[in-house]
């Protein structure tokens, strides 16, 4: 039996506790700046205000994705990987964060193009699924996304044909089947 072996990210805190997994990443760090410029850019129609960033370090969906990650590449002999946006409701953020993304909860927004999890290239895309909360602030994920090959999509899919790992609208939206198939990174809460 082969044992996979992960490294966790170098900038990944030690947790004061068993359940921390939720980080705030500070203003002035290089990662922050990075992180916020890269948000910003794809974010063409609205001038968002960040009230934080915080880094998602949950072990065991890391490592769960990172095992799919190591798959893929040895599968496709290539890096697939994209950094893509998913915008949500506050309360969905929160399960997102301890339980990573849940394909039972698929089509809540549609399936135009499949009934799988739904991330964009834009943020601005994904802007319009953060809805706002009490206090007028909005959740968008970060996420590290498996996409593999992808094929066009359409709303009859329920899993991908085989030979492919998501689907797509052909440009900016991609729609993953497996729930290790992505990992949020990074959660922006903004205005």
């Amino acid at each position: 039996m082969v044992l996979f072996h992960y490294q966790l990210p170098s900038n990944w805190q030690r947790p004061t506790t068993p359940d921390e997994i939720c980080f705030t990443v500070p203003m002035a760090s290089a990662e922050y700046n990075l992180t916020i410029d890269q948000f910003k850019a794809t974010m063409k129609s609205y001038s968002p205000t960040i009230v934080r960033l915080e880094r998602i370090q949950n072990e065991r969906w890391y490592k769960q994705y990172k095992v799919h990650e190591d798959d893929f590449h040895k599968r496709l002999n290539k890096d697939t990987v994209g950094t893509l946006y998913h915008g949500c409701p506050e309360v969905s953020a929160k399960a997102i964060i301890k339980d990573g993304f849940n394909r039972s909860f698929a089509g809540v927004n549609g399936t135009a193009y499949g009934n799988g999890v739904y991330f964009a290239t834009d943020a601005n895309y994904s802007h319009s699924y953060a809805h706002v909360n009490s206090a007028g602030e909005r959740c968008m994920f970060i996420v590290k996304v498996l996409i593999g090959t992808s094929i066009q999509g359409n709303s009859s899919m329920k899993v991908c044909p085989v030979g492919y790992d998501s689907t797509t609208n052909g440009s900016n939206i991609f729609v993953a089947y497996h729930d290790a198939q992505s990992y949020a990174e990074y959660l922006i809460t903004y205005k």
